[in-house]
């Protein structure tokens, strides 16, 4: 079975853990709001960032795809600012048959001893454990100053038509 890196010119990316490894978690932090609009698309015209569109696909532990898993999003805006108020950047939707999903959305600024990052939450089922995490862009140099950073939650990333494209791949370990 294939692993979920994917080769680059430069260097290896990794897309999510490897096959029997857990996606670690990360603090939720401050800014999470729950009974967000059910959504696959964040983006909306006026929003400050630039366009990212984010794929992968939810797995157990043993590398199995997961149907209708939930995945819960969050995130600053191209400026490094939350909606504390309402719903923008701000969405949850459930995997395909196949365990994938996509999020439209767009590139998150820092903000103070932060680097940009996405806010998730991921589970299996209705009644399952929760899983909190962050993913990360890659190649900035705030990386290594963020307190939470991690080099396996970043995801593997490349320019596209539209923007920019990612994948991360969550693997859950119940």
């Amino acid at each position: 079975m294939k692993d979920q890196t994917n080769q680059s010119s430069k260097n290896t990316k990794k897309t999510g853990p490897l096959q029997n490894t857990a996606t670690p978690k990360i603090d939720e932090g401050p800014y999470y709001r729950p009974n967000s609009p059910e959504r696959t698309r964040l983006f909306e015209a006026g929003i400050p960032g630039d366009r990212l569109t984010l794929t992968g696909i939810v797995t157990d532990i043993r590398g199995k795809p997961l149907t209708h898993a939930w995945l819960d999003f969050w995130q600053a805006n191209g400026h490094g600012e939350y909606d504390n108020s309402g719903y923008t950047l701000r969405g949850h939707q459930y995997t395909d048959e196949l365990g994938k999903y996509i999020l439209e959305t767009v590139i998150p600024g820092a903000y103070t001893s932060r680097t940009p990052h996405i806010h998730v939450k991921v589970r299996a089922t209705d009644a399952g454990p929760i899983l909190t995490t962050q993913l990360f862009i890659p190649g900035l140099i705030s990386n290594k100053t963020d307190f939470l950073y991690r080099d396996d939650l970043q995801m593997d990333m490349k320019d596209s038509p539209k923007g920019k494209a990612a994948t991360f791949n969550f693997t859950l370990s119940e």
